[in-house]
């Protein structure tokens, strides 16, 4: 696991860096190693501060990303070759981030987490959710020292813009999804198990998973998208409640929510799933094959 060294040495020469000639060969740098599929990240001011590898929880399993540090945003990708060639980037403006300290998980990788794991990561330790209003997430460092470092320099970031913009630090974060994997069963109903045809599906709200029946409702969450997103029974309940309080539409019907979650094309995702945008995702293909073979066989069977 490549430690996060970077963040420790810039510490004290990060006001000689902005504007610097080091600085901007190494923003060109990270540019060139997202290539045309990234976007561009040198802007007046903006100091790379570190960077690093880290294992970000996804929906499905843990998979290692690489982590750029700068003073206004966090940057992370995924590795093709290591410290040459990264894609799928996504950045996030750090006013928006909260970090919050997850203490040590002491269960075991499964095979399939441990498949995808760095080499040494055994169990959940050295973690801590990174929390937008549009997506939060948890990553794992290789050691506790990895962890205080980028904690702490990412948290003196944030505090320095916001003390220079005058804003408030955000108050209401995306929910963390609940992996898979840690999901046998409807976490709504408790019944409903999963199968390669009773497919997984995440409330937008809390981030629990439910199946279909239990999440058949969608709602509008502004800072997550200008569609209304699936989320499952209790957190409909509690948002159209409140809804009815202040956001009547003219007719008296309510605005911002919809009864069938079926209404969209939306379906459950994670922007880190090796898919291609716009193609059907692998459990989607999944469940279309297993439908084709079911027939085939009432078929036969005829």
């Amino acid at each position: 696991m490549e430690v996060a060294i970077a963040v420790v040495i810039q510490k004290c020469v990060f006001p000689v860096l902005v504007n610097s000639e080091a600085n901007t060969r190494r923003i060109a740098t990270v540019e060139s190693c997202f290539g045309s599929s990234g976007q561009p990240l040198e802007v007046p001011g903006r100091v790379l501060v570190g960077e690093g590898v880290l294992t970000k929880m996804c929906r499905k399993k843990p998979k290692t990303r690489q982590f750029f540090l700068f003073n206004d945003i966090l940057v992370y990708g995924n590795i093709v070759i290591n410290k040459k060639k990264y894609n799928k980037q996504h950045i996030i403006p750090l006013e928006e981030v909260k970090l919050e300290s997850l203490e040590d998980d002491n269960r075991k990788l499964c095979v399939s987490e441990r498949a995808f794991s760095p080499p040494g990561v055994a169990v959940f330790r050295n973690g801590w959710l990174i929390r937008t209003a549009s997506k939060s997430f948890a990553v794992y460092a290789a050691t506790a020292t990895e962890k205080q470092e980028w904690m702490a320099h990412i948290n003196k970031c944030i505090e320095d813009l916001l003390r220079k913009s005058g804003k408030k630090a955000v108050e209401e974060h995306a929910a963390v999804w609940v992996p898979d994997g840690e999901a046998p069963v409807c976490m709504h109903c408790k019944k409903s198990q999963f199968t390669l045809i009773n497919r997984r599906h995440h409330c937008r709200k809390c981030g629990a998973v439910v199946c279909g029946p239990c999440s058949n409702k969608r709602f509008l969450l502004p800072n997550q998208s200008s569609k209304p997103l699936r989320v499952c029974l209790h957190c409909y309940e509690a948002l159209t409640s409140a809804a009815k309080n202040h956001n009547l539409a003219a007719d008296g019907t309510q605005k911002g929510y919809r009864n069938n979650a079926d209404s969209s094309g939306e379906e459950d995702s994670d922007d880190d799933d090796e898919t291609n945008r716009g193609q059907p995702e692998s459990h989607d293909l999944v469940n279309i094959f297993s439908l084709f073979l079911i027939a085939r066989l009432a078929i036969v069977s005829l």
